[in-house]
């Protein structure tokens, strides 16, 4: 039998009609929402489901939502439609995809840590690529310490993020503020329970 590839897992991992991280927003983001601004242009990476990129767009926001599964853009495009929005949706390999320069006021990078130490550089490059000058990001996802409490995430240390790695990859952004903390979270069974988080919020 041949071995199950990076496609197969996120098309098995978001079959059937669950939506395994909810269809709620992350509270994240929600959290931020006084940041955002009708009528900007958003880009929501491997959104799955598309439960950020919906947020986004009640927001009034222009959103392109992207993700490697089919199965899950179905489900994000089911979303949205019952929430009465439009979005874009594009079925995008984030780490090698041509990321268009200067193109969004606000992205939204809520834990994507399927990514390897190399691939996550280059996707990390994407983002300071693709955000305006001026720009909103906002960033989540686990610390290390998340190992401890298996609520989620990647089970991988070398996937996981720290202050250091997270400041010296934004270092040129004009401000970045970071914040590390645990945390309940209630995101569909994916996530759920205590969590090591981290949060950055940043300004190109």
């Amino acid at each position: 039998m041949s071995e199950k590839t990076d496609f197969d897992h996120w098309q098995e991992r978001f079959a059937g009609d669950e939506y395994r991280f909810g269809t709620e927003p992350n509270a994240f983001l929600k959290a931020h929402a006084h940041l955002l601004r009708k009528g900007e242009t958003a880009l929501a990476i491997a959104d799955g489901e598309g439960r950020n990129g919906v947020f986004l767009a009640e927001q009034g926001l222009d959103v392109l939502s992207v993700d490697f599964s089919p199965n899950a853009q179905a489900k994000a495009r089911k979303l949205a439609a019952s929430r009465g929005v439009t979005m874009g949706v594009e079925q995008v390999d984030i780490i090698n995809w041509d990321w268009p320069a200067n193109a969004f006021d606000v992205i939204a990078a809520i834990f994507f840590q399927f990514a390897s130490p190399h691939d996550r550089a280059k996707i990390f490059a994407g983002i300071r690529k693709a955000l305006k000058p001026g720009g909103l990001l906002l960033l989540e996802g686990y610390r290390p310490k998340q190992l401890e409490y298996k609520t989620g995430g990647p089970g991988k240390l070398e996937n996981l993020y720290t202050r250091e790695m997270l400041e010296a990859a934004f270092a040129g952004f004009m401000s970045i503020d970071v914040r590390e903390y645990d945390a309940e979270i209630h995101e569909g069974p994916g996530h759920a329970g205590l969590s090591a988080l981290i949060d950055l919020v940043g300004r190109k």
